[in-house]
């Protein structure tokens, strides 16, 4: 928060509260005012009045207790000032003026609560990621454009039409019951794969990762392990944890895309792969291995192979298999084809990309006609390699794979 070039102690003890607690303040203050707009002013003058009253009174022996107590008087204030000009605030303000006095044992951790009225399914899929990265995340409306390639307005437009929609539809802020939570927690779950997905694998642009997106998807299914350790809670931060820590590996200094295989897994991160494996172990002995675990013990099953001829193709077709039971779709049916061509040869895998086209499935999805273009080169079907690299490259919205896809088509004879 300071910007003081010589910060004193208090400033910096309100700076540190501010990064690690105003998150959890914030989900506190929307519950007690059911307002986000109210609560986000409120936490910013809580924490300025932090600034003057510390130094003077010392750190309160519970500094969130205290960021929520103030916050929330100075909330009370606001309303009550309003209420001059629009007399049915009044009633509101004296409301949560009445209410108890907050103590510790009243400051509990909301911010699951918070998660899960982000990304609430009465929301649109696009302002669930904006709000959860905005409000549990803490990214500007600033960082959020930059993330997404797209104004600061429209990012600004979008979060501000789905707190609208969460006030107008009286959306619940709770944690949802047991019958209810396994379909919530999917879209929980989904948004926080998305947001790490856009980081791993940029959509457009001209870089192939956006590394402070898939950072911010970690500390929030970190976030989610804690407060609701289910199992494929933890199979997503294990399989967002295994794709990360092959990041450095993933793209030459000057940006290019490096394929798997060509990796040199001496830059993949062993910490993170320890991390990840711990998890996916764990989430698989419960039983009933749910999409995300499965594709994290994919992503398991390639960390451990010392190089790529190592890798154990039988496993990873076996997994496919579960995971197409548990999550069919066209994508998942081309990742297997991939992994089957590994296994068997690059016949039998091309024979599936095929098929999948013939039933009209990813004929406009770019690393379909990539990969098919790839085993039919490998195949010596030099013809309908090119056709589909030429697919391919005018599907692409990323200027790596672009390059990619350029280079491949001058090697081809």
């Amino acid at each position: 928060m300071s910007s003081d070039p010589s910060p004193s102690p208090i400033s910096e003890v309100v700076d540190t509260l501010y990064r690690t607690e105003s998150r959890r303040v914030l989900a506190t203050l929307i519950r007690l005012l059911g307002d986000f707009d109210l609560a986000e002013d409120a936490l910013q003058e809580a924490f300025a009045a932090a600034l003057v009253q510390w130094p003077r009174e010392g750190v309160p022996k519970n500094p969130r207790a205290w960021l929520v107590s103030t916050g929330r008087f100075k909330a009370i204030d606001t309303l009550r000032r309003r209420a001059r000009f629009y007399a049915s605030l009044q009633g509101l303000a004296e409301q949560h003026a009445q209410e108890s006095t907050l103590d510790d044992s009243n400051i509990t951790d909301d911010r699951l609560r918070l998660i899960f009225i982000c990304c609430h399914p009465a929301l649109p899929a696009d302002a669930q990621v904006a709000l959860t990265l905005r409000e549990v995340c803490g990214l500007t409306t600033d960082e959020l454009a930059r993330a997404f390639l797209t104004s600061p307005t429209t990012l600004a437009q979008r979060i501000v039409r789905a707190k609208a929609r969460i006030r107008d539809k009286k959306l619940p802020y709770e944690v949802p019951d047991h019958a209810a939570l396994p379909e919530r927690l999917e879209a929980v779950l989904r948004v926080a794969y998305l947001v790490f997905n856009e980081g791993y694998y940029a959509s457009s642009g001209a870089e192939a990762t956006r590394q402070s997106l898939s950072q911010e998807a970690i500390r929030l299914a970190r976030l989610l392990a804690e407060l609701l350790p289910e199992p494929e809670v933890k199979g997503l931060l294990a399989l967002m944890l295994l794709q990360e820590s092959r990041r450095a590996a993933r793209t030459t200094p000057a940006g290019d895309l490096i394929l798997l295989d060509d990796q040199d897994r001496s830059l993949w991160s062993q910490p993170l792969i320890a991390e990840g494996t711990a998890l996916v172990q764990h989430a698989l002995q419960v039983g009933s291995p749910g999409p995300y675990t499965l594709q994290a013990a994919l992503a398991a099953v390639h960390a451990a192979a010392p190089h790529a001829s190592a890798t154990d193709w039988a496993e990873i077709v076996r997994l496919y298999d579960q995971l197409v039971a548990v999550s069919p779709s066209p994508v998942v049916a081309l990742n297997r084809a991939v992994a089957v061509a590994m296994h068997a040869g690059p016949a039998a895998g091309v024979a599936l990309v095929e098929a999948l086209f013939a039933q009209g499935h990813l004929t406009d999805y770019g690393l379909a006609h990539a990969t098919h273009a790839d085993l039919c080169r490998r195949l010596g079907r030099i013809a309908d390699a090119r056709t589909s690299y030429q697919r391919a490259l005018t599907l692409a919205t990323q200027e790596p794979e672009r390059r990619f896809l350029q280079e491949r088509l001058l090697k081809i004879p």
